[in-house]
């Protein structure tokens, strides 16, 4: 992990408005070193993380239900939307990203908050049926394969980094997944079950992978064991509990994206003041603070979608001085 070259800031990925070619401008705009790929879920269906990462599925399709998105048979309207839009998007990085050298992060999520997420025929969860969750892992492998290839073919300079959004996984390992009565809650996964599943995608990327969750306790030694190169996170979320698992990732070359900028509008502190946290942190971990800008990536604290569309550029923006302050003054 520790010969890939990250930049020093990036998002978390989603953006509000519905406009592909200015989301890309954007992003890569506030991103020199590090952009990734912008998701726009105000567009409607399909362009909502779990519709999104539904249509990348292999052999496995999903149409919108009014209680969520709901596994089928085949493709219709609703994964065609989805395949659409992220076309669309591609098609604007492509334009934005002419030349481009670097580190380009693509999102999708996760394996068990998408078996959380999706319904079986019943209307139940994939998640309560074990053989589903694996069909549903294998599915999203192969259309994470493809859809790399696809970005590397687009951004031949680029150096694909895959994001795994898991917001349900703590939820997940420990049995708060309501059922579709909403009245009890899903088994909780064994871990071992569900560090194997990630594993499988980590391994199968063939690219660094990360995963985002901007839900408390976040499983980070479960996360570090299924080989992640890095683990993306709420930055004000932490707990003195989680301090040792920051800790000892940061020691073995884990790389952490700390959300530290807030992702709704509000007032904006001084750069300095942004990654304050994280500097005492490091201090109170007794890290060697050399190596603090090395080991972290500056991000906001969760998408940007519920933003105004001036707070979400200040948001970027301010990242990249964050970070820049951080390499600076890392005492």
């Amino acid at each position: 992990m520790s010969d890939i070259v990250w930049g020093p800031a990036t998002g978390v990925g989603s953006l509000p408005g519905g406009d592909a070619r200015e989301a890309a401008k954007t992003v890569t705009g506030s991103f020199e070193d590090f952009p990734h790929l912008p998701e726009l879920p105000a567009r409607g269906p399909g362009a909502d993380m779990i519709g999104r990462t539904a249509g990348l599925l292999v052999e496995l399709y999903a149409h919108v239900e009014p209680s969520g998105w709901r596994i089928s048979d085949r493709p219709g309207r609703d994964t065609r939307r989805a395949r659409s839009w992220l076309g669309e998007d591609l098609d604007a990085l492509e334009e934005f990203t002419q030349g481009y050298e670097g580190p380009l992060k693509v999102q999708a999520v996760g394996p068990w908050t998408l078996a959380a997420a999706l319904e079986l025929r019943n209307g139940e969860a994939a998640l309560a049926d074990p053989g589903a969750c694996r069909d549903l892992a294998g599915s999203l492998t192969e259309g994470l394969r493809g859809h790399l290839a696809e970005v590397r073919r687009r951004v031949p300079g680029a150096r694909p980094v895959l994001q795994l959004d898991e917001p349900s996984l703590t939820a997940v390992l420990r049995g708060r997944v309501k059922t579709a009565s909403g009245y009890r809650t899903h088994r909780a996964v064994d871990r071992q079950l569900a560090e194997s599943a990630l594993r499988e995608v980590v391994d199968a990327a063939g690219v660094p992978v990360i995963v985002h969750s901007c839900a408390p306790e976040v499983p980070f030694a479960l996360l570090r064991r299924a080989g992640v190169a890095g683990i993306s996170f709420d930055f004000g979320l932490l707990t003195e509990r989680d301090e040792e698992s920051i800790g000892e990732a940061a020691e073995g070359g884990t790389k952490l994206f700390a959300g530290v900028v807030p992702s709704t509008d509000g007032p904006l502190s001084d750069p300095a003041g942004s990654v304050m946290g994280v500097r005492t942190l490091w201090r109170r971990l007794g890290l060697n603070p050399g190596t603090l800008a090395e080991s972290v990536v500056i991000t906001p604290s969760c998408g940007l979608a519920g933003a105004s569309p001036g707070y979400a550029r200040a948001a970027l923006a301010h990242s990249v001085r964050a970070a820049r302050s951080l390499a600076d003054n890392p005492e």
